[in-house]
């Protein structure tokens, strides 16, 4: 298998160049994406890329029963291992096409679809009764910037967890995809006490990790915070823990649940009690007081005498660092929440921008700013409220033009910052939250990437498609009022395929 899958990986690399040296260079931006998608479905097929399960945001308590009954892979249930999915779609969208023409034609190198060829492919599709009563769909040609086809593309509509779209491009905007998220132990008032300070990253880990980029370790801090504190002399030490960074409520609106942790600056593992790293998942109910006593142990079991238990308080202002932790780049934190839709980082990202602009780390805080950072992107926000970071609030509304646009403001070679919003979206039968979902042989199989959305009533699908003719667009389909998931996943899916078997001219 792996000599196979790597002599299938050199095809593609060589058909990449060839193609790449007869592509004029205003279209290099669109194969380049393209190659990424095409890259991860080949190297997903050889066994080598991140496991992510087929969980998505929202209250799904069945859909641990139907990866059981599925054998979905890289879910926490086993069942059998599914064929290594066929490559012959990626081969397609990368090599059997005809090279474009020489921009010395004087026409477009790849011809776009027209709305009339798009609306004979879309409309009797959007004629299924699973996708419910109420829909709202845009399809855009990314080399243009222009809606190409569009059914209510304007009207707001709730979007599940295709909002964290919105919340990843406005935490990338705000803060850089270079960022990175600070955990830290300070001095504390007294001369044996010490503070760990939550600075807002819900990747930290308490578990063992290897390598270089990883996330930021407990266990890394507790190394270095302890061969500081020897030179300090012996203790005992008192450690304390402060949550100070963020305010407002702790619980989301949907209150206790698996989807999402208690909302707050420090937490290991987003508090899960499992072994999980994905999913729902049974939840700490004071994931601050747990990873400081986490901590606390690390730091007796190297040495250093802790006394008693944590407790919670708040470091001075320019307290000195002994140590501290950074999480990884903020791009592949909007990496993992896109691909296996973490709700606990894209609440942490909306905080991170309230922090960024001023407001308070909050649930309304967040929703504030980054509404505001769309609107400095120049976005249509026309009928949209951004009530969380995650889209778990049923009062979150925006449009399919909306997160269609920001998925063309992400290819854009003027937003560079916001291109792991591309690289993110899970690959149709490979990766996250598509990795079960398309057929084998599916037409859009390894073509289509897109974020999912799924609450009760309410499935999404937004993302982007190399069509038949090699142009690269961007869709959003918003649904609610449906009553059968199962059903309007299809049909989501239906329509994404349909973009990529479509030159819909």
């Amino acid at each position: 298998m792996r000599g196979r899958g790597l002599r299938q990986w050199d095809r593609v690399r060589a058909r990449v160049r060839r193609a790449w040296r007869s592509t004029p260079r205003e279209q290099q931006r669109t194969w380049q994406l393209v190659a990424v998608s095409a890259a991860t479905g080949l190297v997903v097929a050889v066994g080598s890329v991140l496991v992510a399960g087929p969980w998505d945001g929202g209250q799904r308590t069945a859909e641990r029963a139907r990866a059981a009954e599925d054998g979905a892979p890289g879910g926490r249930h086993g069942g059998p291992e599914r064929p290594a999915p066929s490559a012959a779609p990626v081969l397609a969208a990368l090599g059997t096409r005809p090279a474009p023409r020489s921009p010395d034609s004087g026409d477009d190198a790849v011809p776009p679809p027209t709305g009339a060829g798009l609306a004979d492919t879309l409309e009797p599709l959007l004629k299924d009764p699973a996708l419910g009563d109420e829909r709202s769909v845009a399809v855009m040609d990314v080399t243009s910037g222009q809606q190409v086809f569009g059914a209510k593309a304007g009207t707001a509509a709730v979007p599940a967890s295709t909002i964290k779209l919105a919340t990843g491009a406005a935490a990338l905007s705000a803060l850089g995809p270079d960022h990175r998220i600070r955990t830290s132990v300070v001095a504390g008032a007294g001369s044996h006490d010490i503070v760990l300070v939550g600075g807002g990253d819900p990747t930290l880990t308490a578990r063992a990790v290897k390598g270089d980029d990883h996330p930021a370790a407990l266990r890394q801090l507790a190394d270095d915070t302890a061969r500081a504190l020897k030179k300090r002399g012996a203790g005992p030490y008192r450690l304390g823990y402060d949550t100070s960074l963020y305010s407002g409520p702790k619980l989301h609106t949907i209150g206790p649940n698996e989807n999402l942790s208690p909302v707050v600056p420090l937490m290991a593992d987003e508090g899960r009690t499992d072994d999980s790293d994905h999913g729902p998942a049974p939840r700490a109910e004071d994931p601050a007081a747990d990873a400081a006593g986490a901590f606390a142990g690390m730091l007796r079991d190297r040495g250093v005498e802790v006394k008693g238990d944590p407790g919670a308080r708040e470091a001075a202002k320019g307290a000195r660092t002994v140590a501290s932790v950074r999480s990884q780049p903020l791009s592949s934190l909007v990496e993992r929440m896109l691909t296996t839709s973490d709700n606990d980082i894209a609440e942490a990202l909306a905080r991170q921008t309230a922090l960024a602009a001023g407001e308070p780390a909050s649930f309304e805080g967040g929703a504030k700013a980054v509404t505001q950072r769309l609107r400095k992107l120049e976005l249509p926000l026309g009928g949209a409220r951004i009530a969380d970071g995650s889209g778990l609030d049923r009062a979150d509304h925006v449009s399919a033009g909306l997160l269609a646009q920001v998925l063309v403001r992400a290819a854009d070679h003027g937003h560079p910052e916001l291109r792991s919003l591309l690289t993110g979206l899970p690959v149709a039968g490979f990766t996250g939250t598509l990795r079960t979902r398309y057929a084998q042989d599916g037409v859009g199989r390894g073509v289509v990437r897109a974020k999912t959305g799924t609450l009760t009533g309410v499935n999404s699908l937004a993302g982007s498609v190399v069509d038949a003719d090699g142009r690269l667009l961007v869709f959003a389909y918003l649904t609610n009022g449906t009553t059968d998931a199962t059903g309007a996943q299809r049909a989501l899916d239906r329509m994404a395929s349909a973009l990529a078997n479509c030159g819909c001219r």
